[in-house]
């Protein structure tokens, strides 16, 4: 049985191919974004790259408070789904 915080590494293993720019934004948006709203950026990150996820970080920052927590919550409803499948087909 894979561990939630394995399946959260496979998932975000699109940043790995970030370059260093893109992980300073990266982490920049990050705190920006927590500053902002007051919880962690979300994302269902399975098969996205770390351009992608930079650009869903970037434009989510736009949102009023309002609209990106029905976001966030929307992305962990997709990996929650995605996880749940992957327990039962264990």
């Amino acid at each position: 049985m894979v561990a939630g915080s394995d399946w959260s590494e496979q998932e975000q293993s699109g940043t790995r191919s970030a370059n260093d720019e893109q992980r300073q934004r990266l982490a920049a948006g990050n705190r920006e974004y927590e500053a902002r709203f007051g919880y962690i950026f979300i994302v269902c990150a399975t098969g996205k790259s770390a351009a992608d996820m930079l650009v869903l970080l970037e434009h989510r920052l736009r949102n009023d408070r309002a609209q990106e927590l029905r976001v966030a919550a929307g992305e962990q409803r997709k990996i929650t789904r995605l996880r749940l499948t992957r327990l039962l087909d264990e």
